[in-house]
């Protein structure tokens, strides 16, 4: 890919040494709500919040090659983030309103690339539900929106990583057996569309194309394919693209995340590195809630650093370098 020399330096930025994009994110915001208020049922606080992202981004980012932050809670993490560590920020609102159909996205109403590359980011990151099969009407508003978002970016010449999410419109529990029989071609047409000229995209940010727990070997319950299957599905995945593309960790523990970018590997997907969120500092929650700032700092410095630094260790063996042209 050919960039302008300001986009190949924030590109730049966003890798380590390796050229591999090794971020971590914590742009989490209604979902964080969530797991805080599980050790905390008298109610979370904005405060709770900024001071977690701050904890995992000053005790983290020395480990990590960039950190993916969201401008309503995560900007004073960012000010604490090490030197070297890229930053993205989130330009979505979190979640989508149930009452309308179709999952349409939306920006933070306060915000602008413009404001957001002021405010230091090195990269813009969006998030996107999308159904490749639902309603013309409905993706074509998606289509549209993109299309705006790319330009925007374009035109602050800032790097546009587009988060990809897939959805079933007729299922709502993407933890079925059903939904993982047709998650491949919901991910990996998805792919294939936005991979298009017209979204100015540069990184496409997205899930593995199979639910793990439904793979040959990697489950004692019910397969929904099989090894050669699943493998089939990353190497298609690979070729759904000629963009750079990273993959998000959707919650998974450490350990499965880490297997599966293995299994990635031999399947012959040129992934060029991740986005890993939950899988890495989620196991802290709990003792910033129930510990306080003590604990979460040394559950962050032990098995928080050793998450990422095995993860480091995977991606060296398994993430393709991206060459900057």
């Amino acid at each position: 890919m050919q960039f302008s020399n300001a986009k190949k330096q924030l590109m730049q930025n966003l890798l380590n040494d390796h050229g591999i994009i090794a971020a971590l994110a914590i742009d989490q915001r209604g979902a964080l709500k969530k797991m805080i208020t599980k050790y905390k049922p008298s109610g979370v606080k904005e405060q709770d919040l900024i001071d977690y992202k701050k904890l995992v981004s000053q005790v983290l980012t020395p480990y990590s090659s960039s950190i993916l932050l969201d401008p309503e809670y995560g900007l004073p993490a960012a000010k604490v983030r090490h030197k070297n560590a890229g930053l993205l920020l989130a330009y979505e609102k979190t979640g989508y309103d149930a009452t309308v159909k179709g999952r349409l996205p939306d920006l933070l109403s306060v915000w602008s690339v413009r404001r957001l590359k002021d405010a230091g980011a090195d990269a813009i990151k969006f998030l996107l539900y999308y159904d490749i099969d639902e309603e013309k009407y409905i993706n074509e508003q998606k289509h549209a929106f993109i299309e705006r978002l790319g330009a925007e970016c374009a035109y602050y010449d800032i790097p546009f990583y587009l988060e990809l999410v897939s959805y079933d419109a007729n299922n709502d529990d993407s933890s079925t057996i059903e939904f993982a029989k047709v998650k491949p071609h919901k991910v990996n047409d998805m792919m294939k569309e936005f991979s298009k000229p017209c979204y100015k995209i540069d990184v496409l940010k997205v899930e593995v194309p199979v639910n793990m727990k439904y793979v040959e070997g990697f489950t004692d319950g019910p397969v929904a394919y099989s090894k050669q299957e699943a493998a089939n599905y990353f190497k298609q995945q690979s070729e759904s693209t000629h963009l750079p593309f990273i993959f998000l960790s959707a919650g998974v523990s450490a350990e499965l995340f880490q297997q599966t970018l293995f299994f990635a590997k031999e399947s012959g997907s040129r992934f060029n590195g991740v986005l890993c969120g939950r899988a890495t500092w989620a196991n802290g929650v709990e003792q910033f809630v129930v510990g306080g700032e003590k604990a979460a700092i040394q559950w962050l410095e032990t098995q928080g650093r050793k998450n990422i630094e095995t993860l480091n260790e995977v991606l060296a063996k398994t993430a393709t370098p991206l060459k900057l042209a």
